[in-house]
């Protein structure tokens, strides 16, 4: 339960305990019911359309949320995940391989975090190595090799900082990411589903569109980190977020986001197919726009589209 969604906590339990009353004692309760549930319907829209930027933080960082591989099963008629870098190793924090749209060959490559403490553990909680960075490059490069549509699933709190990743090139590998994918030749259509963290999440978004998700964030820092450094406190959290303009309704009037992609009441965790069929309506119409260019052409809107980014006054 987090902290915005206690009211409409205090309202299940009473219909759950009228509920009980009525079974256990035999007696009929059911227009108090009727009066509560209507209530909490009215109330869980007043809440999940006004939610906060640092509400929609907390709901990007659900572990509830699904995931990329969540979401493949249901955009993609099928997938075969392909491994490694060719250097090193597989990194399960980033997952990749070749799938079909419509009966369309796409290149499908996407952070993965984990479903609970042991997957995570595995996953490195979505926060890649180098390696998984070049398997990403390794794809993407095959993509336009073959003249495939590249999707890329951004879901992470930013790529890993530890030492043994530095050593293998960390900066390096993402810095290559960037220069590498703003001259493929072929579409690349990247949305955050969740979040979409500094360096990490931009080593799979220099793309000719990028989603997001209506509770996705996305920014060069956390909101914890932001107000640890600003103002020598982490607990200034909440503030931060404001401040930092993170959200998708926020980055979507800053032209980063080309379009917000809406979730179930409740958030994407409330009904994971009717998100992912969300996510490929998204997908297919940028998709149709973007096959009507040639090679020259995509590499110009993806370098406008950057070059676009953002608004200022004089």
């Amino acid at each position: 339960m987090l902290d915005f969604e206690k009211p409409l906590f205090e309202i299940k339990n009473k219909i759950e305990s009228l509920k009980e009353s009525q079974e256990k004692n035999d007696v009929d309760l059911q227009e108090e019911i009727e009066m509560l549930e209507a209530s909490l319907e009215r109330e869980t829209e007043k809440v999940y359309t006004n939610l906060k930027p640092w509400d929609r933080v907390q709901l990007a960082r659900l572990q509830e949320r699904p995931t990329t591989l969540d979401y493949i099963p249901y955009i993609f008629d099928s997938f075969i995940e392909l491994h490694g870098d060719r250097n090193f190793r597989d990194d399960p924090a980033m997952i990749g391989g070749i799938g079909y749209i419509n009966d369309q060959p796409v290149t499908v490559i996407g952070q993965q975090r984990g479903k609970d403490t042991k997957d995570n553990i595995y996953r490195n909680f979505g926060m890649a190595h180098p390696e998984g960075y070049r398997k990403a490059l390794r794809l993407m490069k095959q993509a336009e090799k073959f003249n495939r549509p590249i999707f890329t699933f951004i879901d992470t709190k930013g790529a890993y900082p530890g030492k043994a990743a530095e050593e293998r090139g960390q900066s390096e590998s993402i810095a290559r990411n960037l220069v590498e994918m703003a001259a493929l030749s072929v579409p690349v259509i990247s949305i955050v589903i969740g979040e979409g963290g500094s360096g990490g999440a931009l080593g799979l978004g220099i793309s000719n569109r990028v989603l997001m998700l209506e509770n996705s964030t996305y920014s060069v820092i956390s909101p914890e980190g932001a107000s640890a450094l600003l103002w020598k406190d982490s607990n200034l959290a909440k503030i931060a977020a404001e401040t930092m303009k993170i959200t998708a309704d926020d980055l979507h009037e800053l032209n980063i986001a080309d379009e917000v992609v809406k979730e179930p009441i409740g958030g994407a965790h409330q009904d994971v197919k009717a998100q992912a069929l969300n996510i490929k309506a998204a997908f297919e119409k940028h998709l149709t726009e973007l096959t009507e260019l040639d090679e020259q052409a995509l590499i110009e809107d993806r370098y406008q589209k950057f070059r676009n980014i953002g608004s200022f006054t004089e």
